[in-house]
């Protein structure tokens, strides 16, 4: 356990639970959840997601950071510390950032794009039909946009864990905050915004299926950084004497948080500009980039208002990328013992190699369709879809009948800690959790498929 001892930490709960709720609030959170919410009824899928994240999400997430803290050792070294037939755990929890980093940076050189078009007064060109389709599918500044984003997560990374990646975080998850404040205020206070803040805040039971609740579940999932190895690597840099449980409750509360204020910002935005419309809620993936620019460009200074918008994006796209990339980073350096900054640029030319494709495949390699998809969109199913759910069954299986609820239990419970929480955890992570999360990989593959709608 020498190497644990010299292991890089946080300095302290604070830099932690920061530096875990920035990897946790990304584009699951800004861009993913708002058109959700939309399209599933708005207060009931809010309403379903906020249940699952006190319930299933408390227990993954307390989990993975106590199976970090316990080790000192990122996701591909953790799994066999403790039980070496589940090594296999680790390859698979390295897989997944590894396929997700290069693509997930794609769209956040898209964001970073968007900000460069508002901050220079080009949100009316932006608002037209056909401006998203046709930047994507160009060849070259799609490219150089990902490269400039790719390159400031890396420099962060670089930088390591307390001087780059906490020192980050602490400025950048509160000014995230504040702009997701500033714009929803301004969502909700627009003439005619009442209609639309009913829609997302008054749940209607009659709206409650079972896609609801295994949307809600996916989204949870996607938002809250969990089957990463993201969570894992994180509990590695934590200190003994800080409180896990509370910690964990901090990242939630953060995380949804900003999910929330997500929706205020763009439903009642998307309600009141398309005249109550509730078939506008159905944009979809398209919401942030297609139907946003346009309500930006019917709003009095929108081009102030989208240019906010987009950096508050961008600091969450970007927190996001600087914890997949330090997970690959933290696992490498474990595995071979390289100095961080040569991994991190190896890490960083392996990412723009393995994103060009993804970019591309919206214009001059569109022909090119694994399983019928763009080359990103397979990525993101085979990652989210396919391995995440994978992922967090087997560790919940490690967990609650391997490793047993008791031991994370007594990781939780450092230096005099009560867990308030064990029995329900137990109960959670070794009976509900799983059954959720068969719920999910079966449901999304199948219709990812096609072999059934619900």
């Amino acid at each position: 356990m020498g190497e644990t001892k010299k292991r890089a930490s946080f300095s302290g709960k604070v830099g932690f639970v920061l530096a875990a709720a920035s990897s946790a609030v990304g584009l699951g959170n800004i861009w993913r959840f708002p058109y959700l919410a939309a399209e599933y009824g708005g207060g009931t899928f809010l309403l379903i997601y906020l249940i699952l994240a006190v319930t299933f999400g408390f227990s993954v997430m307390i989990t993975e950071i106590a199976i970090g803290r316990k080790t000192g050792l990122s996701v591909v070294g953790a799994f066999k510390a403790i039980d070496k037939r589940f090594a296999f755990c680790g390859l698979l929890g390295t897989v997944i950032p590894v396929i997700i980093t290069p693509y997930y940076s794609v769209i956040g050189g898209w964001v970073t794009k968007y900000i460069a078009v508002f901050v220079t007064g080009q949100g009316h060109a932006a608002a037209q039909d056909g401006y998203f389709s046709s930047y994507i599918a160009e060849p070259v500044q799609p490219i150089l946009w990902f490269a400039v984003f790719i390159v400031l997560t890396a420099v962060v990374v670089a930088l390591g864990v307390e001087k780059g990646i906490e020192k980050a975080s602490v400025i950048m998850m509160p000014i995230l905050i504040l702009l997701s404040l500033v714009i929803a205020i301004y969502s909700i206070t627009r003439p005619g915004a009442g209609a639309g803040i009913i829609y997302y805040l008054k749940p209607d039971l009659h709206k409650m299926t079972g896609k609801t609740v295994l949307a809600a579940l996916g989204q949870l999932f996607y938002s809250m950084s969990l089957a990463m190895g993201i969570m894992i690597t994180y509990g590695s840099y934590m200190k003994k004497t800080d409180n896990l449980e509370s910690s964990v409750r901090q990242i939630e509360f953060f995380d949804t948080l900003v999910a929330f204020l997500a929706g205020l910002m763009i439903i009642p935005a998307v309600y009141v500009f398309s005249g109550g419309d509730e078939s506008a809620m159905g944009a979809g993936p398209g919401l942030m980039f297609i139907t946003l620019p346009k309500v930006f460009d019917t709003m009095t200074g929108g081009h102030f208002i989208g240019a906010a918008f987009f950096i508050l994006v961008f600091f969450a796209a970007l927190t996001s990328s600087i914890s997949l990339m330090e997970t690959i980073v933290s696992i490498l350096m474990d595995k071979f013992k390289w100095k961080r900054r040569r991994t991190t640029v190896l890490v960083t030319i392996y990412c723009i190699a393995v994103g060009i494709p993804s970019s591309l495949g919206f214009g001059i390699w569109s022909g090119v369709k694994p399983l019928g998809m763009d080359i990103l969109t397979f990525f993101d199913f085979i990652s989210n879809s396919v391995l995440m759910p994978i992922m967090a069954f087997v560790t919940c299986i490690f967990a609650g009948y391997i490793m047993k609820p008791a031991a994370i239990c007594e990781e939780v419970e450092q230096e005099g800690v009560k867990f308030r929480f064990r029995k329900f955890y137990s109960v959670m992570i070794r009976f509900v959790a799983p059954i959720g999360i068969i719920g999910i990989l079966v449901s999304s593959v199948a219709a990812s498929l096609g072999v059934f709608s619900w």
